[in-house]
């Protein structure tokens, strides 16, 4: 072993307790080696199958395939972790540099030839016939995912195609660094008089954010979804709620080095050709074709039957927010900066219901211990706070996970405040999948979240879609702590696009049981538990706003496979998405959840390109799912939860992905659960 090789902590065993990365030890400077490293291995790997004399078989050619690259894994996994959740200028160097080069890299091996011959004759071969279930399914996708990346193409399409995904790996990583740069280096500062009338959390909130960043006011908004939201939310000061929209949506378009619209330009014509080579006639067709919808027409199909009764829902909620300001006196028509104050006024009176008077109920550690809770009620895990392990910042909190018998299941990273190395959202990744082709190997998956900390000796409060967002992305954490299979490629998340979203929206269910709340939900100064009453108005008040919601939610995906379905063809994608949102008619006081300019799930990578609609798409199997308990009459029931842990949090991609879900239901879901879900049918 080189000197070299024994001086970087990332090609070496890791003499750390239940294999976390020794992040105290890592910097900047060993990630270009350890990837040239990696990668050369890797590629080594993969010229040895390929050249492998004996005939191909499952053993020699997919499960071979399966262990390559795991040192390339290892030192992919710290990386582009901390690239989303603790970055600097270093890092982001790197991350310019190596996008494209891995690009590259995975595109040698998926072009290879021998190899994909290799992989070719055990599909076709006698063989395939004889693999156990979980066996051909690896087969299956292993041949599918090497025809969907070019492996039948002649040599100069797959030279076209490996520039094509060169540049894109390129074009992704300046947009996401650009909407990060626009999101760091904004601040709305404000007077002590610029804060009257904000509830005392908020304002404190602002205070902190002000002595964190050295500013010279008394307090900061930034753009940090957890801190501008509730700004919009009880600001009074409607010059000021102006102000911080316009910034908050105008991220990516800001004119100079950081506006997005010319590289999305050129990302959507990239994608439209690579299609094309790889035959299929637009970016949507080719990317929804090994999802459940299948297709464009089923994705628009889906969205056009929700947003005419979103639309008007949220046309009556407009005119309740209107005439409630009139009320007040306001001599204003509502604008986008006005929805959320107006709105919170009209909850209150007709529910009774003040946000403000909801968040002491919610203190983080609480909703962490109501997640935990839960996921031990339904699949008998258990989580210990570890404080001996080294983490890569001093927020990091790690729990490790246990069974009903003690035995070790993995280990939960939680990564809750937001900061200004932090990427903007709600996240989970993996640090270690789970396997057990090379041992029994846990998983170690993290949990990305930007809350805003609590002010001086108070603990960090959330709004009660701050606690959604923590189940939310709890449920993405279960799905890879629950993996129950053998190969790396089935592991966890790795499902269909419109299928992953499932095991997350799903657990979001639980929060609002009383069975949860009554139990976690307790004052933060006095240790009360939240009134019957206010548990009450929250479950009927789930459905408020729902048209609001609804509608800038499809807005966004509406666009995306708009782009991606053959409606663009180049120009300014901006004045593309005026013109999208004017043929729905988008309603004038609501912005799309993601506007193109920052739409970082489909334009920081593929992620969700054209895939934007899988929300509303899992939402259809969650609403029913959740139906499976309350069915049953018990939200915890043994029976449904171990047919839950079986088909759909411990299956990892077993299966295809309606059989995973009719295994656990026993029959397709209807529209109907998510439109009674959210208040758009009667």
């Amino acid at each position: 072993m080189s000197a070299s090789t024994v001086a970087n902590p990332l090609l070496v065993p890791w003499p750390t307790q239940l294999g976390v990365p020794p992040f105290a030890d890592i910097a900047p400077e060993h990630f270009r080696p350890a990837f040239e490293q990696a990668t050369a291995e890797h590629r080594a790997e993969i010229d040895r199958i390929a050249a492998d004399a004996a005939a191909p078989t499952f053993g020699n050619t997919i499960a071979a395939l399966e262990n390559a690259g795991r040192t390339l894994e290892r030192v992919s996994a710290v990386f582009w972790n901390l690239a989303g959740a603790h970055t600097d200028d270093a890092l982001q160097a790197i991350e310019r540099e190596m996008s494209p080069r891995l690009a590259l890299h995975w595109n040698a091996i998926t072009s290879n030839a021998a190899l994909f011959a290799r992989i070719d004759a055990v599909m076709q071969g006698d063989e395939a016939a004889r693999l156990d279930p979980e066996q051909k399914r690896v087969l299956e996708r292993t041949h599918l995912a090497f025809v969907r990346a070019g492996a039948r193409l002649g040599p100069d399409e797959k030279k076209r195609l490996g520039d094509i995904l060169e540049r894109l790996a390129t074009l992704g990583t300046q947009f996401s660094q650009n909407v990060l740069a626009d999101e760091r280096s904004y601040e709305l500062p404000l007077a002590e008089t610029d804060v009257a009338g904000l509830p005392e959390l908020v304002a404190a909130a602002a205070r902190r954010t002000a002595e964190e960043r050295g500013s010279a006011a008394t307090h900061v908004v930034t753009l940090s979804r957890s801190l501008i939201e509730p700004f919009l939310t009880f600001s009074p000061r409607r010059d000021l709620r102006e102000r911080a929209f316009m910034a908050w949506t105008s991220r990516g378009e800001n004119g100079g080095a950081t506006d997005n619209r010319a590289i999305i330009a050129a990302m959507l014509a990239l994608r439209r050709e690579r299609a094309r080579l790889l035959g299929y006639d637009t970016f949507a067709d080719y990317k929804l074709d090994n999802t459940m919808a299948k297709s464009a027409a089923s994705v628009r199909a889906l969205l056009d039957e929700v947003w005419p009764a979103a639309k008007a829902r949220a046309d009556g909620e407009r005119g309740k927010l209107q005439a409630l300001a009139q009320s007040e006196g306001a001599n204003i028509t509502i604008e986008p900066w006005d929805w959320r104050y107006y709105a919170d006024k009209v909850r209150k009176a007709e529910f009774d219901l003040d946000e403000a008077e909801v968040k002491p109920y919610l203190a983080l550690d609480s909703m962490i211990e109501a997640a935990f809770y839960t996921a031990g009620r339904l699949f008998g895990l258990s989580f210990a706070e570890r404080t001996d392990l080294g983490l890569y910042h001093p927020d990091v909190r790690a729990f490790e996970v246990t069974d009903s018998s003690g035995a070790h299941v993995g280990l939960f990273l939680g990564d809750y405040f937001a900061r200004p190395s932090k990427r903007s959202g709600a996240w989970m990744s993996s640090y270690r999948r789970q396997e057990r082709l090379g041992g029994d190997i846990r998983p170690i998956v993290v949990n990305v979240m930007n809350f805003a900390k609590g002010a001086g000796s108070s603990p960090p409060l959330l709004s009660f879609d701050d606690a959604r967002t923590l189940f939310h992305e709890f449920g993405h954490a279960l799905h890879g702590l629950l993996s129950d299979v053998t190969y790396p490629s089935l592991s966890g998340t790795s499902v269909a696009r419109d299928f992953v979203e499932l095991p997350s929206q799903l657990f979001e269910h639980w929060l609002s049981t009383r069975e949860v709340l009554g139990q976690y939900a307790r004052h933060y100064r006095t240790g009360e538990p939240m009134p019957d009453r206010m548990i009450d108005k929250l479950r009927a008040a789930r459905t408020f706003s729902q048209g609001f919601a609804t509608v800038e939610y499809l807005s966004s995906a509406i666009v995306d496979i708009d782009f991606h379905s053959g409606a663009y063809d180049d120009g300014d994608p901006v004045a593309f998405e005026r013109a999208a949102l004017a043929r729905i008619g988008m309603p004038r006081e609501i912005a799309m959840r993601h506007r193109t300019p920052h739409f970082s799930h489909i334009f920081s990578g593929d992620g969700y390109a054209s895939g934007y609609y899988s929300y509303l798409w899992s939402e259809v199997l969650d609403a029913d799912a959740f139906a499976a308990f309350e069915e049953v009459g018990d939200v915890f029931d043994p029976a449904t939860a171990a047919r839950l842990k079986q088909f759909v949090y411990g299956a990892g991609g077993l299966r295809d992905e309606e059989e995973a879900y009719l295994g656990f239901r026993g029959r397709m879901p209807s529209i109907e659960g998510l439109l009674k879900k959210r208040g758009l049918t009667t």
